[in-house]
């Protein structure tokens, strides 16, 4: 059986990582442990970053009556991770949770960052990171805000039952009403002062997040794949849905995304286009063909059933993506993006809820989240196991997953901190395999994976608390690189920058070629491979990692500085032939780095 199959290579990822990962957690305390709690005046701990500028939730984003949020409910002793979502009466309003003014998501266009929340979405200009500057907000409830930008277009899930059409603040009353909306927004920001919406694709179970798609083979249209992981809606409410068993209706609204087609040249017509069933058993025909749901045997984590993704990343270029999907880590190919095929799937007995995924830059790795606690509860104690909560790291290797190694933020964390993997990016060093990832209330860090075998963290940043008593759901949502520095959503808070500082494990001619390569979008789930403009620099970032991991004696590192100090091109050129040889005699990352460094030389000119 395929699903038998997926369980058993879970299995084999346990017993590598153990191995790996060890006791990481119970590593002496680092500054990051027992910092002060406070909503405002939180005690910091940074490491290799440092904190440029940081912005509060302007109005309309927060309760004036609990500015940080309310105390989450106590757990329950026997509550499950992995639970699926409760049953929801939409007439009613919803329950609080602490996020109905959460900051959560974010997307970027050339100087300007859109800020999703809860309750709509900011526009701040970042001309100036150390200063961003408010443009303008827009309140349009419906959790949970996940944003994406394509030219003039922004797009915008919504999930809740108390989402409108026409962005109300009222919510919905009738149990069953056209003006609730849940699906995924389209907005006109040509003029991003006043963003106007233009569409609002109805879906059946409302979109948690999207996933942007440009297909490099169709100009006319831009993709959407949705993302739904709540209740399903009724039929009454929107033709065709169903929340039934696949065994007792084959047309059910579980067990797929959704594909929306949007024409460029007419948005307003944006549609669902398909609605594959990626988790299908190719043998039996059964939708319902990956993880069932429930733990892996005595000791291990009860895990959702796969019929739902939480996030999908995408790598057009190389035809890729790669599926979170609750109970599955999955590989699919997107070469035609309207009719996605599966081409490999892993399952974990450590993880509770398969959440996220990112690609390295050359598309041979990606590292997929564990959300266990669903986000909201504290799992980066002492106590907690540090394969729970955390990242797998996986080689692509023949359009296949190979697992390699776990990576946990490892400095532990209070019961009143919301702790676990969440939304990160790469970092983009020439030569290295570089992530920076938000952890709630963990803060943030920055690890190097370029060893898929062997993450180490390289920095990092952390506040206390919101709460010294009570734990209130907070810390960073997401934490992205765009063109030089970090930026960081958090919940309660508001926005931070970070900018990046050179270390032993970091060089300045490092982050000085990261920042070299710049975007005029970003979208953190749309990967597109980095490339690196003719810049000294940049060769003597990859000259860096050569002396750091002595693959390159002193003498011909110093006659490399020397020639492009002088800017010899000649000399350069020369150097470059000697490189090249002797990458044809290296192997793996030494031998990626002395091609990197022979072809970032001669790419120089006098």
């Amino acid at each position: 059986m395929k699903r038998v199959g997926a369980a058993v290579i879970g299995v084999t990822v346990v017993v590598c990582a153990l191995a790996m990962q060890g006791s990481a957690q119970n590593a002496a305390p680092d500054p990051r442990v027992g910092l002060k709690a406070g909503a405002r005046d939180a005690g910091q701990a940074a490491r290799n970053m440092e904190v440029v500028a940081s912005v509060p939730k302007p109005q309309g984003f927060f309760d004036p009556a609990a500015p940080v949020g309310v105390p989450a409910p106590p757990e329950k002793k026997e509550e499950e991770d992995a639970k699926e979502p409760p049953k929801e009466d939409p007439a009613r309003p919803p329950r609080r949770t602490g996020l109905e003014f959460g900051n959560s998501d974010m997307a970027f266009r050339r100087n300007q960052l859109f800020v999703g929340n809860f309750n709509g979405f900011n526009v701040y200009d970042i001309s100036t990171p150390a200063k961003p500057r408010l443009i303008s907000s827009v309140v349009c409830p419906g959790g949970q805000g996940d944003l994406s930008v394509h030219g003039n277009l922004l797009f915008m899930s919504v999930e809740e039952t108390r989402g409108r059409v026409d962005c109300g603040t009222g919510g919905v009353q009738q149990t069953v009403s056209p003006e609730r909306f849940r699906g995924v927004r389209i907005f006109d920001i040509t003029d991003v002062t006043k963003p106007k919406q233009i569409a609002a694709v109805q879906t059946c179970r409302g979109s948690h997040t999207h996933t942007l798609v440009v297909d490099p083979h169709d100009s006319e249209n831009v993709y959407i794949y949705g993302s739904g992981t709540s209740t399903v809606r009724s039929g009454e409410e929107l033709a065709g849905c169903s929340g039934s068993d696949p065994k007792d209706d084959p047309n059910t609204s579980l067990f797929s995304i959704d594909v929306i087609q949007v024409p460029l040249a007419s948005p307003e017509k944006a549609r669902i286009v398909n609605r594959p069933r990626v988790f299908a058993d190719p043998s039996s025909g059964s939708i319902a063909g990956l993880w069932p749901g429930g733990d892996h045997g005595p000791g291990t984590q009860k895990t959702s059933a796969t019929n739902k993704c939480h996030d999908i990343t995408v790598f057009p270029e190389l035809g890729l993506a790669a599926g979170a999907c609750s109970g599955n880590g999955i590989l699919l190919d997107i070469s035609d993006p309207v009719h996605p095929v599966r081409l490999d799937q892993v399952a974990d007995k450590n993880f509770a809820f398969w959440h996220s995924a990112t690609f390295n830059n050359d598309g041979t790795k990606v590292i997929f989240t564990d959300e266990w606690g669903g986000g909201t509860r504290p799992r980066c104690r002492a106590s907690d196991q540090p394969t729970w909560g955390a990242d797998a790291i996986f080689d692509i290797v023949d359009r296949k997953l190979k697992f390699a190694s776990y990576y946990k933020m490892p400095a532990p964390q209070t019961d009143q901190e919301n702790c676990v993997a969440h939304n990160g990016s790469i970092v983009p060093v020439p030569g290295r395999d570089v992530m920076v990832q938000a952890w709630y209330q963990g803060g943030v860090s920055v690890f190097d994976f370029t060893d898929s075998a062997k993450p180490v963290e390289i920095a990092y940043f952390d506040r206390g608390p919101l709460d010294a008593v009570n734990l209130i759901v907070g810390g960073f949502w997401s934490s992205y690189w765009y063109n030089g520095r970090v930026y960081g959503t958090e919940i309660a808070r508001g926005l931070d920058v970070f900018r990046l500082t050179p270390s032993d494990q970091i060089s300045q001619h490092e982050l000085e070629a990261a920042a070299l390569a710049r975007v005029d979008e970003f979208n953190a789930q749309a990967q597109a491979r980095v490339s690196w403009p003719a810049n000294a620099v940049v060769a003597r970032a990859y000259l860096d990692q050569l002396t750091r991991g002595n693959a390159m004696s002193a003498e011909q590192a110093n006659a490399v500085r020397e020639a492009l100090d002088r800017k010899d091109a000649a000399r350069l050129r020369s150097l470059a032939t000697e490189i090249e040889k002797d990458a044809s005699a290296a192997t793996g990352r030494d031998a990626a780095r002395l091609k990197g460094l022979a072809a970032a030389v001669t790419r120089l000119r006098p």
